[in-house]
């Protein structure tokens, strides 16, 4: 798999749509996709903050749908974009989603219900999929390989 060139849209759209949930304290997540141009796609979702203020973010069974007709023949989802209410890392929860299996697949978490793509996506932990597991990508040239962000901030 090639680089994923990721337009700074992109991430203007995600970072509004992850900050309006987050200043409900609620988690948010959403999936790119390619074809003509990448896209993202904010299904219809359920939040979650239960009585001990932990939170999560479910899918509905609508928002499945919506993912599943969003897809033209020759489109896949190339990378899931989602928010933590602090630090960026790949939970257990995260590791096991079955959104994304392909190998290449790119996983963006976006710390602080948000306000971390504030700071660009070296804010944000960015995995990388291969061999089954998820492969975390540090800032800089590894990062970089396989996932770059182009157009103005």
């Amino acid at each position: 798999m090639t680089t994923l060139v990721l337009p700074q849209r992109v991430l203007d759209e995600a970072r509004t749509f992850f900050e309006n949930r987050g200043t409900r304290g609620l988690e948010g997540t959403a999936m790119i996709k390619n074809g003509e141009f990448l896209e993202l796609v904010i299904p219809d979702q359920r939040a979650i903050r239960d009585a001990h203020g932990q939170v999560s973010v479910e899918v509905t069974r609508s928002g499945q749908m919506e993912l599943a007709r969003s897809l033209a023949i020759d489109e896949m989802y190339v990378a899931r974009i989602h928010s933590h209410p602090g630090d960026a890392y790949h939970s257990p929860t995260d590791n096991q989603n079955p959104v994304l299996t392909h190998d290449g697949a790119i996983s963006i978490v976006i710390p602080y219900f948000g306000l971390g793509l504030r700071r660009t996506l070296d804010a944000c932990a960015v995995l990388r999929r291969s061999g089954g597991t998820w492969h975390d990508l540090p800032p800089g040239p590894q990062r970089i390989r396989w996932i770059t962000v182009k157009g103005c901030a």
